[in-house]
């Protein structure tokens, strides 16, 4: 188990890890859209907009653009947004279910990144155009609005806010429509441009759904997209234009997600742009088209609670990576871990604490693959029966190579021993742990889930450092009761990774320690039932 931890983050401190290349959709330096076949609509799309009437203005009475910047405001049970009518864009974004990790005033989790002094960061909703003057009227330039607040309830479960705009040096217009649903994270978006020379981009902004930067070996911030069904997650040096079937653009972090997806997947291109060092922006761009020119997207901007992005039916489920291993996903541990994501949850309803459904899946994982670890131990005690033998061996034939194996493989063979027989029940072990620690690790359903007494957020670290102590403590116990072959000398070098071990899982959240320290108990409970119940006794080497 150690392994699992320490190899991908020595690589990565060694400068050594890198992530898998992601299937690259093909690029294109030019804006012109592909010609593609049509294709069936996506479950729950938007109708296209050549075969939908367009969406009706808002009925409610107009508020004119005045000669400076005014806010206006929409709340529904679920969310809290902030638009401004100075380029009809989107200034704040609040989860009201979700809060900042801050004990003594916690605030709702904002997705719109605060303005920063030395970086221009692109507010979301922005219309980018190829005519620079045209551009930075669009953004300056104030929209007319349709209301001043839009508070949804039960009462009034869906409502609309129009932003609309005429240049008056060109006579370019842009309406923008977006509605909203009283229980749903999804807004449904209309974009009318008229007069505008050259394609036009919707863009989601800088690090628009990024609430936090936090590196790790694990899980993925920044762009995604998914072209023609496969999902990339790459970052481009600068900027990158995807061209093929877009099924949607997305900017992530490890909990959260905005996501701009068209009504068609034909005739846009995805737009990627890295800004600066953890500052990126993705868009839409629809190629160049004569007149009036209506545009309809859905936009999520919300958490990434699995069941939420699956009944979408658009693979947005898939930015939560449940396979990730070394350098890339696989989905051997992703088809593992699903299913244990939904036993936890399970239990969860029944217990009412995560804390809890950890240990009982970690005790019913451990009573499955009981067999296997049995055929472990015993190998590895049969092993350590031999050694004396093993290096007596060694020593006489230290100057025939080809005799000693030949004499290794007839000892072998007389005592029943299997060199390898160790390691090869724990290989059909490892994707259910890496499987684990993906889901204690990246899943949204975890933060701040508390398990009990001083542990009140399972999705960060312990922080009175009991849990990983406790998981050192029971490490080192667990190695110095485990056969080995090692000499003596070695096997002291080896006690010195519980140490090492602890100090790393202090920084780790505290469900994964929990996970851990599980596990360790249980294997030096099942190593002591083995060792005296189950297997004869033979000596076996000290490891002092």
């Amino acid at each position: 188990m150690a392994l699992i931890v320490l190899y991908p983050y020595v690589l990565e401190k060694m400068g050594m890890a890198k992530r898998a290349a992601p299937v690259q959709p093909k690029k294109s330096d030019t804006p012109q859209a592909p010609r593609l076949p049509p294709t069936q609509a996506v479950p729950q799309k938007a109708p296209l907009a050549s075969e939908a009437p367009p969406l009706a203005p808002a009925a409610p009475r107009v508020t004119q653009a005045e000669n400076k910047e005014q806010q206006v405001t929409v709340e529904t049970d679920l969310v809290k947004v902030v638009l401004t009518n100075r380029g009809g864009v989107i200034k704040k974004w609040e989860l009201k279910r979700y809060k900042t990790q801050d004990e003594k005033n916690p605030q709702p989790i904002e997705l719109v990144p605060t303005p920063e002094k030395d970086i221009a960061l692109v507010p979301p909703l922005t219309i980018e155009v190829s005519d620079a003057k045209l551009q930075q009227r669009l953004e300056k330039g104030l929209y007319t609005v349709s209301e001043k607040a839009l508070v949804l309830s039960d009462a009034k479960p869906s409502g609309q806010m129009e932003f609309s705009f005429t240049d008056p040096e060109s006579g370019v217009k842009v309406v923008k429509r977006l509605s909203f649903m009283q229980h749903r994270y999804l807004v449904d978006l209309e974009v009318e441009t008229a007069g505008i020379p050259g394609s036009t981009t919707l863009s989601l902004g800088t690090n628009f759904g990024i609430n936090k930067w936090e590196e790790g070996f694990v899980g993925f911030i920044g762009p995604a997209t998914n072209i023609g069904g496969k999902l990339s997650k790459d970052t481009p040096d600068k900027e990158e234009i995807r061209t093929g079937q877009i099924e949607w653009v997305a900017l992530q972090d490890k909990y959260f997600l905005a996501a701009a997806i068209p009504s068609e997947t034909a005739g846009y291109q995805a737009v990627i742009r890295k800004e600066a060092d953890k500052h990126v922006s993705v868009g839409l761009r629809r190629s160049v088209q004569s007149g009036t020119v209506s545009s309809r997207y859905r936009l999520f901007v919300g958490p990434k609670e699995y069941d939420t992005l699956a009944a979408l039916h658009l693979q947005l489920e898939e930015t939560i990576d449940f396979g990730w291993f070394i350098y890339g996903s696989w989905g051997l541990v992703r088809a593992v871990a699903k299913p244990l994501f939904y036993a936890i949850r399970y239990l969860h309803d029944i217990t009412h604490n995560y804390g809890v459904a950890i240990i009982v899946v970690t005790i019913a994982l451990k009573l499955a693959l009981a067999p296997l670890a049995y055929k472990s131990y015993k190998s590895m005690k049969s092993m350590a029966a031999v050694q004396p033998e093993l290096q007596a061996l060694q020593k006489k034939h230290a100057e025939d190579r080809e005799r000693l194996n030949k004499e290794l493989i007839k000892l072998y063979k007389d005592k029943k021993v299997n060199p390898v027989g160790g390691c090869l029940p724990m290989f059909f072990q490892v994707p259910v742990f890496v499987a684990l620690f993906n889901i204690l690790y990246m899943t949204i359903e975890l933060r701040q889930a508390p398990f009990m007494l001083w542990v009140k957020d399972l999705s960060v670290q312990d922080p009175y450092y009991v849990l990983p102590i406790l998981m050192g403590i029971t490490m080192f116990v667990q190695q110095k009761i485990q056969p080995t072959t090692m000499d003596p000398k070695q096997a002291q070098i080896m006690l010195i990774l519980p140490v090492f071990l602890t100090f790393l899982f202090i920084t780790f959240p505290a469900g994964l320690v929990l996970y851990w320290l599980t596990n360790n108990v249980l294997t030096i409970a099942q190593q002591v039932i083995t060792d005296r119940y189950l297997l004869p006794k033979s000596p076996v080497p000290a490891t002092t």
